[in-house]
């Protein structure tokens, strides 16, 4: 293994919330990630994936907003998007230039687009016209755990709004997507029936205090961003995996033999 191996690779998940159409808690958005993938297979995850140099040079044509971490926060938030539509088919952070309103066949157009592209969500903005609303993301958190191939992952908020959406999942990444609450995953990770890594779970359990979207968004704007690396310690006569406290989870430990890393 080569040192470049251990150089975090930038990228970025997208924890989009909906309404629940039966009045309950807020939906989130999970996908359950192929057996095949080598990183988190099997598990639950938030959509989302590593930063591209595509991704990075539309950042470099974009005004930079003030108060934003610079060129990487904005190449995330694209990436954020970017992965978005091709995993789901949703068109979060994406807007037409005249004003309009996306619709799902129009998704779907840009998606197929974003395939024949390769994955650069540039050509696509040209062809349909749209632009990128980075601003409908709100960070939320930055993980990296130190694990021998890190990613660099900056965790971003948005909001669907409506309960009535079309998405259907990309074969090769994902086995199936869910929309359930943050308490519902829980509760079917902890009977067995998804399998979460630490890091989503401890966001999970985060979410699961708040019952709106913008509840939710108005926590992580009052909360730090540190960057997490999850720390183990001995406690108890006991292996723990760790967060720092302070950072908006409520739960920040769990046994290291419970805990799924990767």
């Amino acid at each position: 293994m080569t040192s470049a191996d251990h150089t975090p690779r930038p990228a970025a998940t997208l924890v989009v919330f909906r309404h629940d159409p039966a009045g309950g808690a807020p939906h989130i958005l999970m996908q359950v990630r192929a057996a095949s993938m080598r990183f988190a297979a099997g598990a639950c995850v938030f959509p989302g994936g590593a930063v591209d140099p595509a991704d990075a040079a539309l950042a470099e044509t974009l005004p930079l907003p003030r108060g934003w971490d610079g060129l990487p926060d904005l190449a995330a938030r694209i990436a954020a998007i970017r992965e978005m539509l091709e995993e789901t088919g949703l068109a979060i952070g994406l807007t037409h230039r005249d004003g309009q309103a996306i619709d799902a066949a129009q998704a779907q157009e840009a998606r197929a687009l974003l395939a024949q592209a390769n994955g650069a969500l540039a050509p696509v903005l040209e062809t349909m016209g749209w632009q990128v609303d980075t601003s409908a993301l709100t960070p939320l958190a930055r993980w990296c755990p130190p694990l021998p191939r890190p990613f660099d992952t900056r965790f971003y908020l948005a909001d669907l709004g409506t309960g009535c959406v079309d998405l259907s999942h990309e074969a090769h990444e994902s086995e199936r997507l869910l929309w359930l609450s943050a308490q519902e995953t829980l509760a079917q990770a902890n009977a067995g029936g998804l399998s979460l890594v630490f890091p989503t779970r401890r966001t999970l359990e985060r979410l699961a205090q708040f019952s709106s979207f913008e509840e939710a968004r108005q926590h992580a704007l009052a909360s730090r961003l540190d960057t997490i690396s999850p720390a183990i310690i001995e406690a108890e006569g006991t292996s723990w995996l760790t967060i720092p406290e302070g950072l908006g989870y409520p739960v920040t430990r769990e046994r290291l033999d419970t805990a799924r890393r990767k």
